[in-house]
């Protein structure tokens, strides 16, 4: 039985690992987890679960549940993430927070010999030098969720790393992929939310439909598989049945297919590098589908991928400035704040306006996370 730590327990990776361990009794336990603002469902959770500890986001959540579950843990803030990371019986650490909050809980975990899982892709944008020079330190495996890198992570298995040529992510294309750019200067945020194909969380959709959440996977999947950007392509793929592809130098090209359902990477990444049956899944039966489509990626059209690509390639700070740029006018957007284009318009001038520093200590990636933070908001202001 391999114990779990959930980070993110009541968001959408979070809701469907849940799943995963109650459909699978025999194999997970949950022993930890950290939830944010939804104590309604947190309370449900802790129910059901029984984790040992749990952490919220504010203190005066803490001191209820505190009084409401005597039997438990409750801790909270960030202290209280990297308790839940770091928790003694946890051999794996599902990191399914939005955000770079995520950032210091998986360091610490790391440091902790657990295997990361990871939904978190924010934390290897903002500072994948550091987070995989700790991996290979502590000997610690980070088995990615997401549903692109676990595609092209299956794809690699028993392959040689050299004889990799490209790896080839695919994307549906978010809300908005059949619009024009003069179509989408009055979409509302409701709009963008109706994505095609996957149940996500609010800010993970709205990156979908900007396609700044392919750029943001473009950046982890360099980190993670150790190669150039050059050698990372993003293809148009609507139905999302490939979830993404390796090429090798022979122009074989190996891809892992199935239904748009999370629980199958997530369960991969909990089960690596066994498989067990997927409670409730629904098989693949392409003659169903009969036909999918493929095309070329239009980087003016997505601009955000096309300012990730740049950040990545200038590397150093440059993508936490890309990271935090985003949440800001993610925030903002839906909010109400921001027009869907301006999103991008923000990002591109928090780009410009920064000096990227190279090799950059964790303390100075999270001086330029927050003096960026501060910067976007001045120019959401000015806008508003």
């Amino acid at each position: 039985m391999k114990h779990i730590s959930l980070l993110g327990a009541t968001g959408s990776i979070g809701i469907q690992t849940l799943d995963v361990i109650r459909n699978n009794p025999e194999d997970f336990r949950l022993v930890s987890m950290s939830v944010g603002y939804n104590i309604v469902e947190a309370k449900k959770i802790i129910h059901e679960f029984s984790p040992k500890l749990v952490s919220v986001l504010k203190k005066e959540d803490c001191e209820a549940l505190k009084v409401e579950f005597s039997n438990i843990s409750v801790v909270y803030g960030m202290e209280g993430l990297i308790e839940v990371a770091t928790h003694p019986q946890a051999d794996v650490v599902v990191t399914a927070v939005v955000g770079s909050v995520g950032l210091m809980p998986t360091l610490e975990a790391i440091r902790a010999r657990k295997t990361i899982a990871l939904a978190n892709k924010e934390t290897l944008v903002t500072a994948g030098h550091i987070v995989m020079k700790e991996a290979e330190k502590y000997g610690v495996s980070i088995l990615p969720v997401d549903s692109e890198h676990s595609a092209i992570f299956q794809s690699l298995q028993g392959e040689k790393r050299e004889s990799i040529e490209r790896l080839i992510l695919t994307a549906s294309g978010g809300s908005f992929r059949d619009k024009t750019r003069s179509e989408l200067s009055g979409v509302t945020v409701e709009d963008a939310l109706n994505h095609p194909n996957w149940s996500m969380g609010a800010k993970i959709t709205i990156d979908s439909a900007t396609m700044m959440n392919k750029g943001l996977e473009v950046i982890e999947a360099h980190w993670l598989f150790d190669l150039p950007y050059e050698r990372i392509d993003v293809l148009l793929h609507k139905e999302s049945i490939i979830h993404s592809m390796v090429e090798y130098k022979d122009t074989s090209v190996i891809a892992q297919l199935g239904t748009p359902d999370m629980r199958v990477p997530i369960q991969y990444a909990l089960t690596y590098p066994n498989r067990i049956p997927l409670a409730g899944s629904k098989q693949l039966k392409l003659w169903e589908i009969a036909t999918l489509h493929f095309s070329q990626m239009d980087f003016e059209r997505f601009r955000c991928l096309d300012l990730a690509y740049h950040a990545g390639k200038v590397g150093g700070t440059m993508p936490t400035v890309l990271n935090a740029a985003n949440e800001e006018a993610v925030g903002a957007f839906l909010a109400n704040k921001l027009s869907f284009l301006q999103i991008e318009d923000i990002i591109e001038e928090a780009l410009s306006s920064h000096d990227a520093i190279q090799h950059p200590s964790l303390p100075t990636i999270q001086e330029v996370d927050s003096f960026t933070r501060d910067h976007v908001k001045s120019l959401i202001t000015k806008r508003g």
